[in-house]
Order: structure tokens, then C-alpha cells, then sequence
């Protein structure tokens, strides 16, 4: 296999591994590098999640297959790292979505005390989500997704890719809809 992957392509491609919404014979796999505080990965993921719930009425349930991988740049958001590990933590636990939402959703609170409450919130093991942050229990895996998406040329969050083709168009919905279908033909 050659090293050299253009700028436009998926390096690590969609697998189980993955956080995943949907299935994985989608006929759209859309893949989100993002950082739990970054105020500009949040509304892209919320757009995100309007555009699974309208395409999935026009065109099933299983057209949109969505991945969200890790990509904390803690050089300005110093949070987002142990945010993360906060989202692992619970993924361990089932709860990834759910923890992730709540991220997205209080990027402003995402102190050690702030994590504890959200785990409260969603009925986690609160000794076992203590014991993963402080040991640092999930942090290759979170190592894993920011070197997949360095491999890709990723350098900022949010990144996307469709069908594992880098998306470059603009952040707004019509354009990122209109991109999904062309593919999906």
C-alpha cells in the first residue's frame, strides 16, 4: 500500500471500532474529527444531526452512517483532551452518545467537577468513570483517532469526510446536504 494519501482521502478508513451512528453499509459514511470544545465542531455536529434525521425520513434509515472521531487541540483548548477521556470513560459504560451530546452541550463546563455531574446525570458507575479519568484508561484510544486523523491531513477541528473523500466545502447545511447526495449516486 503507498504511504502517500492525497490530501482529499480518508487514511483510517470507517470500522467498528469506531463511534458510530447507523450502520456501516450506509450509502453514506460521513466521518467528523472534533473537539469537545470547539464552539465551531459543536454547531457542525448539531448540523450534522438535523441533516441524519432528514435524510433518514427522504431516504431510510440506513443512508447516513455517521462516525465521530476524536481530535482534541488542546494548544487552544486545553479542556478538550480530558473531555474526551470523559467520552471514553462512558463509552465504556454504553454511554458514549450520550456523553458526547452533553459535551457538546456545556462546552463552557467541562471542568473535572462539571464531567463528574454529566456522568451522575446519565447513571455511570461514578467510582469506575473516576478511576478511567484518573488513570488515563482511554487516552491511546483517543491517540489512535488523533493520529488517524493527522494521517489524513487533518490540523483543525471539525473535519469531514464523506465516503471517505475529504469535505471542502462551506460549513452551512444546504452545501454539506447537497455533497452527501452527489455522493451517495
Amino acid at each position: 500500500m503507498n504511504d502517500d494519501h492525497s490530501y482529499s482521502s480518508l487514511f483510517v478508513p470507517a470500522s467498528t471500532q469506531d463511534h458510530i451512528q447507523g450502520v456501516l453499509s450506509a450509502a453514506v459514511v460521513l466521518v467528523m474529527y472534533g473537539d469537545y470544545q470547539c464552539p465551531r465542531s459543536a454547531d457542525v455536529y448539531r448540523m450534522i444531526k438535523i441533516i441524519r434525521r432528514e435524510l433518514s425520513v427522504s431516504f431510510g434509515e440506513d443512508y447516513l452512517c455517521f462516525i465521530f472521531r476524536h481530535f482534541p487541540q488542546i494548544q487552544i483548548h486545553p479542556q478538550a483532551l480530558r473531555a474526551a477521556q470523559a467520552a471514553q470513560a462512558a463509552a465504556a459504560q454504553g454511554q458514549f452518545w450520550q456523553m458526547h451530546d452533553c459535551l457538546f452541550n456545556h462546552q463552557q463546563e467541562l471542568g473535572n467537577g462539571y464531567l463528574v455531574e454529566y456522568a451522575d446525570r446519565l447513571g455511570l458507575d461514578i467510582s469506575q468513570f473516576l478511576k478511567n479519568l484518573s488513570q488515563q484508561t482511554h487516552l491511546d484510544r483517543i491517540n489512535e483517532d488523533i493520529e488517524s486523523g493527522l494521517r489524513s491531513e487533518v490540523t483543525v477541528a471539525p473535519a469531514l469526510f464523506i465516503n471517505e473523500s475529504r469535505y471542502t466545502g462551506r460549513w452551512n447545511k444546504a452545501q454539506l446536504v447537497a455533497a452527501i447526495v452527489a455522493i451517495s449516486r
